[in-house]
């Protein structure tokens, strides 16, 4: 084949130019005839009983159509919410789609109005009558765990919803018998993800035609089989599709009640109805980054080879478990890092609270493995005098010694073993970026004058695809154009650009010539959606795959229509040509048409159409690399300023340079915004505190340095493509990197920083104080 080589190309982004014109098509822009608008009804109260619940006053406001509460809508459920990744020891609890008699954190939808406007919506939900009985909160993830403690859910009789035990070697003893022994208790924080765009379902319902649902979701086929099991509607007869999305990183992964309400009230009333989240609805309702607690131990020798890990932690899973385990496995069996650690032992607790359920957020519990591990290396190379750049040169895992079982497993039990990768050379290659003896001068230097300047770095793994699967279908139409559908749904990443990349270098056309359609379950037979890393592993090989179907097809078609051997042929510039005489060939939409079985083509009589379905199910890759930063700080005022940051990172083979460049930097931006500003604050009583933009803070332009992107190309990992995941890479150790420079800058003031996001009064209080 004679294709141009746009695989590896910084080919421009084909989607963009219909976004950037306004041309796109977003949530709020599906409109449907009378389409009726939602208003939901939410708790006040973190922990309550429902005593009293009236929706009459309400259903009797100008231009309301219907109220419902759990009452009205339970007998039209057939099954139970479903959980993303149930594990079989957890005890998990799903919400309903309406609270049935408890609420058990602030902003639990009680019941939900639907009316001819949303204003009209909005007003007659605060007509609804709720008389609540108040009952003691679990707003404390430490503390859930006590001895005292109110269970979220009685029937349990605790609140730890599950107990994970990872084990490789005896790591007490070896522990006990190490020279040098640091422990910590470590902590990250809630936080949320903010998309441009925040959730929201229209749903569409005709007898005969079906229902009709478009989602800001991630995931939208397994949206469409959850819709199917709950509402008992036949899956012919259901449709989800997932327009442009405005950003999901997690958030929008899981199933939520309003995806369930909507639909389900559609088909009672035979309307359109539709649902927008506001801000402080997102902030109240969308899911949050779980609050992780880490007790660890970490015992080196002398020369700071690791020994021994030790890492019990907690997990907040907030008031309901609707996702399940993949976060709270992502953090323990990736704790290690790609450093060598011959004895670990991680013990983790899933705590419910009466907060907002928490599910994956970018990362997925990878940032707080990283942090840890990190971290415990900083405060092992300043016990004994090392150097913390040393300290990891020293316990990296060789690119010789993969693959590399770190002897864990995941959530599946199956070995978490390092595919390829060469962790020393991206650090020695992000020291040289960040040019680090000259950073060390510059930071005696200013330190003499006052000013205050720290560096940090951090090495890391990510897992990607995880043993994951996704389908194309790539049609050629009797005019020539090109069709690729993915279950992959777009939030942002690029995936018009780079699968019609793959899909052109097989074909023989331009990326130009490929319309790629993601997340309508109408356009393919099975999919999956779009998170965890996933979508160049799994949708680029199975569109390549899908790809190379379809031009195995068009040359064995060409052939019988040039009277050639399919050996001699060549597809390039969207013909099929004999080799060596290009006057001798026939387009792709003349072998499309062709291709229909009408014409007695005997190559493809049984097989009709210029088309061809794949699927590709992956093997987990393993991406890694490692970030450095420096940082300003004022210890006056506890203000930060990231002066630079380099990230080195391996994901094989690069689809689009400038799209994987796109990803670390967004990645990054976000990690900042984990470790400066961030963060989800709930008081005693389970009150959201940070509930707007005033309060919940979001880091501006002047607070992301440029940040330096430079990819490391290991031995790639075995599939088609050479690819692995990377759209969380630039997350994973952000903040690991930034607290660490932070603490470095202040080491004068012997502060020791064991948790994020750290705004500046938490400096201020530690420089104060002293604390070590």
């Amino acid at each position: 084949m004679t294709a141009p080589p746009f695989v590896g190309a910084a080919y421009p982004g084909i989607g963009l130019g219909r976004l950037v014109a306004g041309r796109g098509c977003f949530l709020d822009d599906v409109r449907l005839p009378q389409v009726l608008h939602a208003a939901f009804v939410r708790s006040p109260h973190a922990a309550a009983r429902v005593r009293r619940l009236d929706v009459g006053p309400a259903r009797r406001a100008p231009g309301v159509v219907g109220a419902f509460d759990y009452r009205a809508i339970s007998p039209h459920l057939r099954a139970p919410i479903p959980a993303i990744l149930p594990h079989p020891e957890m005890k998990a609890v799903i919400a309903p789609p309406l609270a049935d008699g408890i609420v058990r954190y602030v902003g639990e939808p009680v019941a939900v109005v639907v009316a001819a406007s949303r204003y009209a919506a909005e007003d007659a939900a605060e007509a609804v009558v709720v008389e609540y009985q108040p009952t003691a909160a679990v707003s404390d993830l430490d503390r859930a765990v006590g001895a005292e403690t109110p269970f979220v859910h009685p029937e349990f009789g605790t609140n730890v919803a599950l107990r994970i035990r990872l084990e490789r070697g005896d790591a007490l003893a070896a522990l006990h018998s190490a020279p040098v022994v640091v422990q910590e208790t470590l902590r990250m924080g809630r936080t949320a993800a903010q998309p441009m765009e925040t959730r929201g379902i229209v749903a569409s319902y005709d007898p005969a035609r079906g229902l009709s649902v478009w989602c800001s979701t991630q995931h939208p086929f397994n949206l469409k089989r959850a819709l199917v099991r709950v509402l008992g509607v036949p899956e012919r007869l259901v449709d989800v599709v997932a327009p442009d999305v405005g950003g999901g990183f997690g958030a929008k992964v899981m199933f939520y009640p309003e995806e369930f309400v909507i639909p389900l009230i559609a088909m009672q009333l035979r309307r359109a109805v539709k649902w927008v989240e506001d801000r402080r609805e997102s902030f109240l309702a969308t899911s949050h980054q779980a609050e992780q607690v880490h007790h660890v131990q970490l015992g080196v020798r002398a020369d700071g080879t690791i020994l021994a890990l030790v890492d019990r932690f907690l997990h907040d899973a907030g008031a309901y478990t609707p996702y399940g385990t993949g976060t709270v496995f992502n953090t323990a069996m990736t704790l290690p890092g790609p450093y060598r650690v011959a004895r670990c032992l991680i013990e983790a607790d899933v705590v419910y609270t009466n907060r907002v359920p928490t599910t994956p957020y970018r990362g997925s519990g990878r940032p707080q493995a990283c942090f840890v591990i990190n971290r415990m290396l900083d405060r092992a190379a300043h016990r004994i005098g090392l150097d913390p750049v040393e300290i990891r040169r020293r316990n990296l895992i060789p690119a010789a010694e993969l693959p590399y079982d770190t002897g864990l497993v995941d959530r599946g039990g199956l070995p978490v073993r390092y595919d390829t990768g060469d962790y020393p050379a991206a650090l020695e290659r992000v020291v040289q970026l960040a040019r680090y003896d000259e950073v060390r001068e510059r930071q005696a230097s200013l330190r003499s004058r006052g000013r205050y300047v720290g560096f940090g770095v951090a090495c890391y793994v990510e897992n990607t695809a995880q043993r994951a699967y996704e389908g194309a279908k790539i049609d050629v139409d009797t005019t020539g154009a090109i069709v690729v559908a993915t279950g992959a749904a777009s939030q942002g990443q690029g995936h018009e650009t780079t699968l019609a990349q793959v899909a052109a270098d097989v074909l023989g056309v331009r990326p130009t010539d490929v319309q790629v359609v993601g997340g309508d379950t109408k356009a393919l037979p099975y999919g999956v959606g779009t998170f965890g890393s996933r979508t160049a592993v799994t949708a680029g090989n199975a569109v390549r795959a899908a790809a190379e179907a379809v031009r195995g097809k068009a040359l064995r078609l060409a052939a019988h229509l040039l009277e050639a051997s399919a050996g001699d042929l060549t597809c390039a510039g969207g013909r099929v040509s004999v080799r060596g005489a290009p006057d001798r060939s026939v387009s792709l939409a003349e072998i499309a048409r062709a291709a229909d079985p009408m014409r007695g083509n005997l190559p493809t009589a049984l097989d009709p159409g210029l088309t061809a379905t794949s699927y590709y199910r992956a093997e987990t890759t393993w991406g890694g690399g490692a970030h450095a930063a420096v940082v300003e700080v004022d210890p006056e005022t506890g203000s930060v300023h990231v002066l630079d940051y380099w990230a080195v990172h391996d994901c094989g083979a690069a689809i689009n340079p400038a799209i994987v460049d796109g990803q670390v930097r967004g990645g990054v931006a976000q990690g900042i915004g984990g470790a400066l500003y961030e963060a989800i604050v709930y008081d005693a009583g389970g009150q959201l505190l940070t509930t707007t933009f005033m309060d919940f803070l979001l880091p501006t332009a002047p607070a992301v340095p440029s940040i330096v992107v430079e990819h490391l190309r290991a031995a790639l990992p075995d599939n088609p493509l050479g690819v692995k995941g990377v759209g969380e890479a630039g997350i994973i150790p952000a903040a690991a990197v930034i607290i660490a420079a932070i603490e470095d800058a202040l080491r004068p003031f012997a502060v020791s920083l064991r948790s994020a996001p750290l705004g500046p009064p938490q400096i201020v209080q530690a420089v104060t104080t002293q604390d070590r």
